[in-house]
């Protein structure tokens, strides 16, 4: 495949995997088969022990300026249900995911940004979310994932409108967790990744479920707890003034 074409890119170094939406002539919209491929890589990387992160970014100047329009022309119940599928496996993840975002962050873009766990932009980066401009009722699953980040009110503005904000209201709403100057956002993400590769696997396995809503496998993490071990070496290397070393990792999918 050349590597102008669409598609997903994806790299794996020091335990963090980057996946870049590439579809640089159209300022990264994602086609039909992008949506396509980005659950299976998902399973891929979530199996994966040598990964402990994931970062989501875009191609060049630009995170995702939403689905490719050509795809809502032939038909955009198939086209969403797509993009709703990629979103839930990106929430689905079951370990840290981080958007890198630079420039347009618009419609399925948005989409897929809140999907992650973390978003950090660039000073410049615009956010939209769309549908009021095309018609499209947006789906109920990522109005409420919008809602839990940036409340009802903001919800309603974005939606309504369908107006871009900057990226310094986008931090005010809840919208992205972390804005830096332009430059910055590389060395940004890969201190912050570092950090979260060095941490408990389990913990943030556990707070990842319970702060989605799961409410019904506290005994199951009770139980991963006490016989992972991690506790006690967390404990040991505070008070030998050491790095732990955590060895629980994420189970691989049936």
């Amino acid at each position: 495949m050349e590597l102008s074409e669409p598609q997903l890119l994806h790299t794996v170094t020091d335990s963090v995997a980057t996946v870049v939406v590439h579809h640089p002539a159209k300022r990264n919209a994602m086609t039909a088969a992008m949506w396509r491929a980005l659950p299976p890589l998902l399973d891929t990387l979530a199996a994966d022990p040598g990964v402990r992160v994931l970062v989501l970014t875009g191609e060049g100047g630009t995170f995702c300026a939403g689905a490719d329009i050509s795809t809502l022309r032939r038909s955009p119940e198939e086209a969403q249900g797509l993009a709703v599928h990629a979103e839930e496996a990106l929430a689905a993840f079951p370990k840290p995911t981080l958007a890198a975002i630079r420039g347009h962050c618009v419609g399925g873009g948005s989409q897929l940004a809140a999907a992650c766990d973390l978003r950090f932009a660039e000073e410049g980066s615009l956010f939209g979310v769309t549908p009021a401009k095309l018609g499209i009722v947006y789906p109920a699953s990522s109005t409420r994932r919008l809602v839990s980040l940036v409340g009802p009110a903001a919800a309603k503005y974005l939606l309504f409108s369908g107006e871009l904000i900057d990226a310094e209201r986008a931090l005010r709403t809840g919208l992205v967790d972390e804005v830096l100057p332009e430059g910055e956002l590389p060395k940004r993400v890969g201190e912050f990744t570092r950090i979260l590769a060095s941490r408990s696997q389990l913990t943030q396995a556990a707070a990842k479920e319970f702060t989605n809503g799961r409410t019904d496998r506290d005994a199951y993490w009770t139980g991963q707890a006490r016989d992972s071990g991690d506790t006690a070496e967390g404990v040991a290397a505070f008070l030998e003034r050491r790095q732990p070393r955590f060895t629980w990792s994420v189970p691989g999918r049936g």
